[in-house]
Parts: C-alpha cells; structure tokens; sequence
C-alpha cells in the first residue's frame, strides 16, 4: 500500500514519520514547498509538486489541514489525480457538512472517502497512538487499516461519512470542560497559597486527574503556554460544535462560554498559545480589584 500525505504541520509530519517507519509512506506534499522539502529530504520519499501529483503517485492519501476551505481546496487540487478504486482520508477537524459535501464529490468518480479526525494531540502523533474517529464505508477503513494502525492506537467506525466528525465535536466539548476546570482549580490552589508542586501529584493521582493536567499543570503554573494545541485551533471547532448543536437547536453552556474566553485571549495577543492560556483569565479573578466573573 502506497500511502501520501497533504498538509505537514505538527500533526501531519508526525503522522508522515510514522507511515514511513512502517514502510507505506510513497509520498508528501505541503503548501509551503520549504517544509515539504524538509520532510522528504527526511524521510526519503518523494515531494509531489502538486496535490494531483501525489494522488496519482499513492493508492490512499491523508490530509492534514486546519479548516473547512483549507480540505475543500486540496480536494479539488487532488482531484485531477485520483482514480476509481483510491482512498482519501481526511484527519483535520472539519465541518459535518463539510465531510458530507467531500464524500459526496468523491463518490461520484468512484473514490472513497473517510472523514477521521483525531485525539491525542502532538504527543499521540509522535507516539502514533492517536485515536482515530472514523466515518465512511467501514469496509474501506478495513481495507486500509494498516496505515490508520501505523499512526493511532486505534480506529473506531461510527457511521456514514460525517459521523467521525460528530464524534469529534462531541470530544472537543469535553476538552474544553476539562481546560475550565483545570485552569480554575490551578488558579484557586496558586492563590490559595498551597504548594502546588506537592500539590500536582495528589491531584493527578485522584479522581480529578486527567491527562491534560499530567502533561500540563506544572507548565501552567509556572506560565509556560507553549502549544500543544492551540487557542485558535479550539476556538474554530468550539464553533463547528456550535454549528452542529444550532442545527439540533441548542447551546450548550460550556461550549458558549469557552468560545468567549478564547475571543478575549485572542483579541489579547494570545491565540497562538496552547489551550491551557485560559489560566491567564482564570489568574485574574484573584487578583485584587478584579475579582469579577469572567
């Protein structure tokens, strides 16, 4: 199996490093010719010049984009290039509606389609045990399960082409529950005087413990936001979870309130921070003359 992957970021170069480790990666291109070149310099393959390139040089292709337009303009430069028979897997976080309109555009040149955003963040890419949410024809994802198991721990079918979506907004509303919750509790426990370094083990130790504040709680506390996974990044599929909750006709609480505490870390220059930045509003509410909800 002959596997290509479009869009190298941090996500997508990892996942390219671990498809070459197990021997199927043929190809990669990116936008920014720089990076792409470092990449296949690396790993010893091929950079296509084009996407329609790189479809005609694999048998499946990964993209590895940051938004709707972004997927939707590769598709159409793979296009040209891709054949009855070949496979595109898409691994950014993208709209239900979005994944639906590919599927739909692919299918009718006799191309498969698999929308399968993931979980697990930088670390579960490098480690390439991310968690693959999987939606399309689960006999494709069979078919080419090699590639999905050379860059995640597992890959789990949950319907028809937009379904790995939904179960992907439905993980980033609960991400942004535990970076609330996490971000307050550390702010109170710092400005409550307590020895967070002893601190941090007990919490992580117990029933509040999550993978987020093992990797993170001691940089939040000392005000390293390094991403990890952005606040822009959040921010854009808190609103894809918006879109999809209007169209059941709810909001959600957590979801509404999150997206306002990205705006205000943005519109502050902080964007580009990880995630865990939200302990700079959260820090806030201590300090005197400011203690105000946020």
């Amino acid at each position: 199996m002959k596997v290509g992957v479009a869009g190298l970021g941090v996500m997508g170069r990892a996942m390219a490093r671990n498809l070459a480790s197990a021997g199927l990666l043929a190809g990669v291109w990116n936008r920014t010719r720089s990076r792409g070149e470092a990449v296949a310099e690396e790993l010893n393959v091929s950079l296509a010049d084009d996407p329609a390139a790189l479809a005609r040089l694999c048998e499946v292709v990964i993209t590895c984009v940051s938004a709707d337009e972004d997927l939707l303009e590769v598709i159409e430069a793979l296009r040209p290039g891709l054949a009855a028979g070949k496979v595109v897997v898409d691994t950014s976080t993208v709209g239900v509606d979005t994944a639906e309109t590919v599927a739909e555009r692919l299918h009718e040149e006799g191309v498969a389609f698999l929308d399968a955003p993931v979980t697990g963040g930088p670390e579960g890419a490098e480690a390439g045990t991310l968690q693959i949410m999987v939606g399309g024809d689960p006999e494709v994802l069979e078919r080419i399960q090699p590639a999905m198991l050379a860059i995640g721990s597992q890959a789990t079918h949950f319907g028809p082409a937009g379904y790995g979506q939904r179960a992907k907004a439905v993980n980033q509303v609960m991400v942004a529950g535990i970076v609330q919750a996490i971000s307050e509790a550390l702010s109170f426990a710092d400005a409550s005087g307590l020895d967070t370094e002893r601190l941090l083990p007990v919490l992580t130790g117990g029933a509040a413990g999550s993978r987020l504040l093992e990797r993170r709680g001691s940089r939040i506390l000392a005000g390293d936001f390094e991403p990890g996974f952005r606040v822009v990044l959040h921010h854009k599929d808190l609103n894809l979870c918006r879109r999809l909750l209007q169209s059941m006709d709810v909001n959600l609480p957590m979801v509404e309130m999150t997206i306002k505490h990205y705006e205000r870390l943005i519109e502050q220059g902080y964007g580009e921070e990880d995630t865990s930045a939200l302990y700079r509003l959260k820090r806030q509410l201590f300090e005197t003359g400011n203690r105000k909800s946020l």
